[in-house]
C-alpha cells in the first residue's frame, strides 16, 4: 500500500480536514508560555496539546516550515519533535516546503525531508523551474512510503500573475503544468487510484475546479484556500471524487479556535472545529 493510499483511508475513516500547524509564537496562550523557558518547548506542546486532540479526526497534518524556521535552530527543533510525534500517533505529517531547484541541490533538499530529523511523508514541491525540479525527488516516491504535493493552481490573488498567461493554443500555464503532474503520475499510482504525486489546489474558484477534477482524475488534491481565506465546504466539495480525492487545509480556524471562547482550552476547541469542518464538508458533499 502506497503512502497516497493510506492518505486516501485516513480521510474514509477520519474525514477530509488537514490541520494546517503554522504555529507562530502569537498564537500560543499564556497558560503555554508560562510552563516552558524556551521556543522549541512552547511550540511543540502547543502542536501537542493540537494533535492529541484532533487526530482521530483528521486525515493528516501540515507544517508550514516557515513558521518554525523564523525561530531559528529551536523553531526546527520543534518542526522535528512535531513530525515525530504525528508519526507516534499513527498519523500522517505533509511538509509545506515549496522547495523549487533542480540537480544536485534538490537531491539534498529531498535527502532533507524524506530522511533523517525533517522526514515528512509529504512535501510540497514549486515546480515553476521545470518538471526536472521534480526528479530528484521520483527515488523516494518509487519506494512508495514517500509522496508530493506540487504546485499547480493557487489561491492566492498572486495567482493570476503567471499562472493564468494563456498559451498560443488557449491553455493556461497551470493546465499545461496540470498535465505534466498527471503524466507523471502514471507511474506512481496505487490500489484506491490516486497516484503518490498530487497536486497543490485552492478551492476559491469553482468553474475551473470542475475542470481540474475531471482532467486529473488520478490525481490527490491538496487544498487550501478553506475558512480564513474565502472558500466555503461547497466550494470544496467541487474539488472532490465522491468525498475522496483530496484533503482540505485548514490552520488559523482550527488552531486558534480556542481564542473565540473562554479560557486557554486550546485542544478542546480544535477538536470542535475539526468536528463542524467535517460535518460541514459532509454536508455539501450530501454524505
Amino acid at each position: 500500500m502506497s503512502i497516497m493510499d493510506k492518505l486516501y483511508e485516513k480521510v474514509e475513516d477520519r474525514g477530509n480536514t488537514c490541520v494546517g500547524l503554522d504555529t507562530s509564537l502569537d498564537y500560543i496562550p499564556l497558560s503555554i508560555k508560562r510552563k516552558f523557558t524556551n521556543y522549541e518547548d512552547m511550540i511543540f506542546n502547543f502542536n501537542k496539546e493540537i494533535i492529541d486532540s484532533t487526530f482521530d479526526r483528521v486525515a493528516c497534518f501540515k507544517l508550514q516550515i516557515a513558521y518554525y524556521e523564523a525561530q531559528g535552530i529551536e523553531g526546527l527543533r520543534a518542526y522535528s519533535k512535531t513530525l515525530k510525534y504525528i508519526k507516534e500517533k499513527n498519523s500522517l505529517a505533509i511538509g509545506d516546503i515549496k522547495r523549487g531547484d533542480i540537480k544536485d541541490t534538490a537531491k539534498m533538499y529531498a535527502k532533507a525531508h524524506f530522511e533523517g530529523e525533517l522526514e515528512a511523508d509529504f512535501i510540497t514541491l514549486n515546480p515553476y523551474m521545470g518538471m526536472d525540479s521534480i526528479d530528484p525527488y521520483l527515488p523516494y516516491i518509487k519506494k512508495g512510503d514517500k509522496g508530493v504535493f506540487i504546485l499547480l493552481r493557487t489561491s492566492n490573488k498572486g495567482a493570476e500573475d503567471i499562472q493564468y498567461i494563456e498559451s498560443k493554443d488557449g491553455k493556461r500555464v497551470y493546465d499545461i503544468v496540470g498535465e505534466k503532474i498527471s503524466y507523471m503520475g502514471k507511474e506512481y499510482i496505487g490500489e484506491k487510484g490516486y497516484s503518490q504525486v498530487g497536486a497543490v489546489v485552492g478551492c476559491t474558484h469553482i468553474e475551473e475546479g470542475k475542470g481540474l477534477r475531471k482532467e486529473l482524475n488520478n490525481t490527490f488534491f491538496l487544498i487550501p484556500g478553506y475558512g480564513a481565506q474565502g472558500g466555503s465546504a461547497k466550494d470544496v466539495a467541487i474539488y472532490l471524487n465522491k468525498g475522496n480525492g483530496g484533503v482540505v487545509n485548514s490552520s488559523r480556524k482550527i488552531i486558534l479556535a480556542y481564542k473565540d471562547h473562554e479560557g486557554e482550552a486550546v485542544g478542546f476547541y480544535a477538536r470542535q472545529e475539526v468536528i463542524r469542518m467535517n460535518d460541514e464538508i459532509k454536508d455539501a458533499l450530501n454524505i
